[in-house]
């Protein structure tokens, strides 16, 4: 079997920025196994496979099947894979659509062209406080002592966000360096997938960021993700309220760092913005 494959470097105009995504063109299922296994090869943090649905081609179909692995699991939503796979399909396959659908464990996604980015419909996933006592050791392993200013859990994404305090300057945040095996340690129980921290941006230095943040995913076979678009369905619906603001820009300072646009949209849903770069193309032979 002959598979063609892609890697991309997704919320970024720069090659090895961002974060990078394998995608795979599927043209039939394959056993979850496999999907499994191919994203272990990979070792990247999302590999995305997409199908093909009622006998259209890659360039002349407008709605596929998506599915999003890391190297240990499937997961149900995935922002910068998604980005990547609807590169793939506008920039390689040359894909004929104003709007490409994505059929995923998350419902319907849809992407769009607007000039050199890709904009995505995603669901806005609004967090609720937290009780900061109850996870103590955990936010310990995470932010050493940096002080909070809040602390809110997401059930839908499984996502724990952390706000560092006001009085915190940017090289706090980028300096953490959490180790695996101490969250691992702190927190067994099955409900994270990943914790997300984050501060207030600078709005007025250019380019005017509205808000940082880093995300730390252990749990799901990867320590840090370099540029996370799901924990930003958390992000935007938690920095809306508190900055009253609609539309926002977001950096996501890991050591790749990566640039989101942010729109929260009249129906309640939420536009991702970003760019990407497609580096590698090849194929896997199995």
């Amino acid at each position: 079997m002959e598979i063609p494959i892609f890697t991309v470097d997704s919320f970024t105009n720069l090659p090895f920025k961002g974060n990078p995504a394998a995608v795979c063109l599927i043209e039939n299922e394959l056993r979850d196994d496999l999907y499994q296994s191919i994203a272990a090869e990979m070792n990247l943090s999302e590999t995305a496979f997409i199908t093909r649905l009622n006998s259209m081609d890659y360039s002349s179909g407008a709605r596929f099947g998506l599915r999003w692995f890391t190297p240990t699991r499937e997961m149900p939503l995935c922002g910068h894979a998604t980005l990547a796979s609807a590169a793939v399909l506008f920039y390689m396959k040359k894909n004929v659509n104003p709007v490409l659908v994505f059929e995923t464990l998350s419902g319907e996604l849809y992407v769009r062209q607007h000039e050199e980015s890709l904009i995505m419909d995603f669901p806005l996933n609004k967090p609720k406080p937290q009780d900061q006592h109850e996870i103590k050791d955990l936010l310990k392993a995470v932010v050493g002592d940096v002080p909070i200013q809040d602390v809110c859990y997401n059930p839908t994404t499984r996502n724990l966000m952390i706000r560092l305090a006001d009085t915190c300057d940017k090289s706090e945040l980028t300096s953490l360096k959490p180790e695996a095996e101490a969250l691992l340690k702190n927190e067994s129980t099955g409900k994270m997938n990943g914790v997300i921290v984050t501060m207030k941006g600078a709005p007025t230095a250019q380019p005017g960021y509205d808000f940082y943040s880093r995300y730390f995913s252990p749990w799901l076979g990867v320590l840090e993700d370099p540029v996370c678009g799901s924990a930003h369905t958390v992000l935007a619906a938690y920095w809306s309220e508190k900055l009253n603001k609609k539309k926002m820009l977001a950096y996501q300072c890991s050591s790749r760092g990566g640039e989101l646009g942010l729109e929260i949209r009249d129906d309640g849903r939420l536009n991702i913005i970003g760019r990407a770069q497609i580096i590698l193309q090849g194929t896997l032979k199995i």
